[in-house]
């Protein structure tokens, strides 16, 4: 790709400042402030327009190591965030900004199943060398600053399950339960019985492993089954949860959860809904769909409670973890980061790259852009029998 291409998309940024070397050594400073970032391009971009789809051109190029960053990237991201009025005017507020592209398709059931496995079934191994103990993943709950990654885990468990306010013997439902450590706390601490399903055929295997070790296996079963072939059975569960899942449905599947979840869960059932969301409806960019979530898509906040409120659906409490989850990716890609030799060996360079341009970008988005997390409790039809406050979540 030309240089002038490259200087003419650059120049439009006039907020902020930055520097960029390009690969025949010249640098040239961007913006009126003083640099917070270095782009550092090694050899040229590929012969592709960069400017039709800018976040898989330039994330491609990170991972075949055409271009480094040097500085935090977060500063990358908020000189986004700060140009993006002044070239919206040629289009490229929609195009560079990063979250955007919807992907706007039905995701079978077959395909869904595809995308989960190209993602959850790297191995068990591989996502152990830089999750915790609980194998979990997604947002931690950090109580203090400098709690640990296994302690702020454990935390987010514990704190989704007081929200559920479970009494022995209840029946819990989990969709898409990963690894199986909150059915295992669950059933350990307040006695319920539980229901795990899931799409990754790794995740079930260890969840069985455990669960058997702990003398659970009266008490939990774990399905290698899609939420939406269960079955509308004669008893419904008093609670449903799922932490991390909602965001991988696709676009056109969220009214589908949302049914099937009324129609399993009991009346004045409580349900909490954890998941990564949206300042606007927007799906994920066409990097991370290529690479990471294929048919994933971000739901905004806002049309998730507006969809609650179709399947008579009660919103009791809503809260945003997002500075938690931007620690949480801070604390994996630490961890990454000490396994590169190994996971360079078992997957390759450019997987590592892309891996830590994931793992640190996720971050920074979360501080910097409308990118968050919300937990979102919520009754089938009205409960006048929970807990007045949420006092009980809220005390250590």
């Amino acid at each position: 790709m030309k240089k002038q291409i490259l200087h003419s998309l650059f120049s439009q940024f006039t907020n902020g400042g930055f520097t960029v070397e390009y690969w025949d050594g010249d640098i040239e400073h961007y913006g009126c402030e003083e640099p917070t970032v270095k782009i550092k391009f090694n050899k040229p971009l590929p012969a592709k327009d960069a400017l039709s789809d800018p976040s898989l051109v330039f994330g491609e190029a990170y991972m075949d190591d055409v271009l480094d960053f040097e500085g935090p990237l977060e500063e990358v991201w908020k000189l986004v965030e700060r140009n993006k009025e002044a070239w919206s005017s040629n289009d490229w507020k929609s195009k560079f900004a990063g979250v955007i592209r919807d992907v706007g398709s039905i995701v079978d059931k077959q395909r869904q199943k595809q995308e989960v496995q190209h993602h959850y079934d790297l191995g068990n191994d591989f996502f152990s060398l830089w999750l915790d103990k609980t194998m979990s993943y997604s947002c931690g709950y950090f109580r203090h600053p400098d709690d640990s990654l296994e302690d702020a885990q454990i935390q987010k468990i514990d704190h989704t399950l007081k929200k559920l306010q479970l009494q022995p013997g209840q029946r819990l439902l989990d969709i898409g339960s990963g690894w199986g450590w909150l059915l295992v706390r669950a059933a350990k601490q307040y006695g319920i019985r539980g229901v795990g399903v899931t799409l990754s055929e790794e995740q079930v295997e260890a969840s069985r492993k455990r669960i058997a070790e702990e003398g659970l296996s009266d008490q939990i079963e774990i399905r290698l089954q899609d939420y939406l072939d269960l079955e509308e059975d004669d008893e419904p569960f008093d609670r449903v949860v799922s932490v991390g899942m909602f965001e991988h449905v696709g676009k056109e599947n969220l009214p589908k959860y949302m049914d099937k979840v009324h129609k399993l869960l009991k009346d004045e059932g409580l349900s909490v809904l954890h998941s990564i969301t949206g300042l606007r409806e927007h799906g994920v960019n066409s990097w991370i769909n290529k690479y990471i979530f294929p048919g994933g898509h971000i739901p905004s906040f806002r049309e998730t409670v507006w969809l609650l409120g179709d399947y008579g659906f009660h919103v009791m409490h809503a809260e945003s973890l997002r500075l938690h989850y931007a620690k949480t990716l801070d604390h994996w890609h630490s961890n990454f980061s000490r396994h590169l030799d190994q996971v360079e060996k078992d997957f390759g360079h450019r997987f590592v790259r892309m891996w830590d341009l994931y793992l640190r970008g996720c971050a920074a988005s979360f501080r910097t852009t409308g990118l968050n997390i919300h937990q979102i409790l919520f009754s089938k039809g009205l409960n006048n029998q929970a807990e007045m406050t949420l006092d009980h979540v809220y005390q250590e």
